[in-house]
C-alpha cells in the first residue's frame, strides 16, 4: 500500500513493478543485473480517486499516460534496484498528490476607475515623448 496524503492511498493491486535493464552508471554490471524500474499505476481503475482527480492527473501526466489508462513510470537513476523502487514510487506519490490539489477558480475583476484612468494619462504621456523624437515638418 503506498499512502499520498491522510485520506489518500494506493492500494497494492493498482501498482505493479517491472524490473528492465538500465542504461547509465554501472560498468558492465549494467549488462548483467536489472536495475531500472518500471512502476505502473492503473490509474483509470482506481477507487481512491475522484473523476476530477484522475482528469487532471491524465494532464499531468502527459506522455506517461498509456491508452489504457494506466501511468507508466521509470527510475534508472542509481545503480541500486531498491532505490530506483524508491524514486519511482516517490514520483508517483508526487504525481498523485498534485492531481489532488484543486486549483482555485480565477474570479473575474474589472480594473479600478483610478488605474484604467492612470494608464489613460501614461499613454498620452508617453505618445508625446514620440512625438516629439519626429523630424520637424517644413513649412516654407
Amino acid at each position: 500500500m503506498l499512502y499520498v496524503n491522510e485520506t489518500v492511498f494506493l492500494a497494492d493491486w493498482e501498482l505493479s513493478e517491472s524490473f528492465v535493464r538500465s542504461t547509465g552508471p554501472g560498468g558492465q554490471n549494467v549488462n548483467k543485473v536489472s536495475t531500472a524500474v518500471e512502476l505502473r499505476f492503473e490509474a483509470e481503475r482506481s477507487p481512491h480517486l475522484t473523476p476530477q482527480a484522475k482528469a487532471r492527473l491524465k494532464r499531468l501526466a502527459g506522455r506517461r499516460w498509456t491508452n489504457e489508462g494506466a501511468i507508466v513510470i521509470q527510475a534508472d537513476e542509481t545503480r541500486s534496484q531498491a532505490r530506483n523502487r524508491e524514486l519511482a514510487r516517490e514520483r508517483l506519490v508526487d504525481l498523485v498528490a498534485q492531481a489532488l490539489i484543486v486549483p482555485k477558480r480565477r474570479v473575474a475583476t474589472k480594473p479600478t476607475y483610478g488605474s484604467v484612468q492612470r494608464r489613460l494619462v501614461a499613454k498620452k504621456v508617453r505618445g508625446a515623448v514620440k512625438a516629439g523624437r519626429a523630424a520637424p515638418d517644413d513649412e516654407d
